[in-house]
């Protein structure tokens, strides 16, 4: 989680400041986050093995196509693939991530279906699109990766509370 939140985070820094990019500063800088979100999302294996090996396809179309259209064309096919898929693992999963993960494949959903309304306003609009997008998405991961961690250490360090037998679950907490 943390990984795909750095890669999120990263990229979004780069949308906001890039003053003026080219259509190859656009291919190449989606291309590589798609790239890199597949590693991160491979690396979790949380989702199936076809997720980020679409969401790798869509960086690597991103990257030959060298095109405002070609660029939200396969950024929108990854976003979309890879947010519906998110969003029903989230609806299956009933653990502490279920709801980020639903919150993270609306996130992409919107992203993915917003690009085709910018395709014409050329690079910098699509950046921006695609960078807001991995912003509030990096956010999202970097609070639920540190909020697990922090979970996971208080967890293990603090004392055992368990009730007498008998006793309600309100006499645990």
């Amino acid at each position: 989680m943390l990984i795909r939140a750095t890669v999120a985070l990263l990229f979004g820094a780069v949308t906001i400041f890039w003053a003026s990019p080219s259509v190859h500063v656009l291919a190449w800088a989606v291309g590589l986050y798609l790239l890199a979100t597949a590693g991160a999302v491979w690396m979790s294996r949380a989702l199936p093995v076809a997720v980020p090996l679409v969401v790798a396809l869509g960086g690597a179309g991103a990257l030959v196509t060298q095109s405002d259209e070609g660029v939200a064309l396969s950024a929108m096919f990854a976003l979309l693939v890879l947010g519906l898929l998110e969003f029903v693992h989230g609806l299956r999963k009933r653990d502490e991530l279920a709801r980020d993960w639903l919150i993270s494949g609306v996130i992409a959903v919107g992203t993915a279906v917003m690009l085709p309304f910018f395709t014409s306003l050329g690079a910098h609009a699509l950046l921006g699109v695609v960078g807001g997008g991995a912003i509030i998405s990096g956010v999202l991961w970097i609070l639920s990766g540190l909020t697990l961690r922090h979970d996971a250490k208080t967890g293990a360090s603090g004392p055992s509370r368990t009730a007498a037998p008998g006793a309600s679950p309100e006499a645990v907490n």
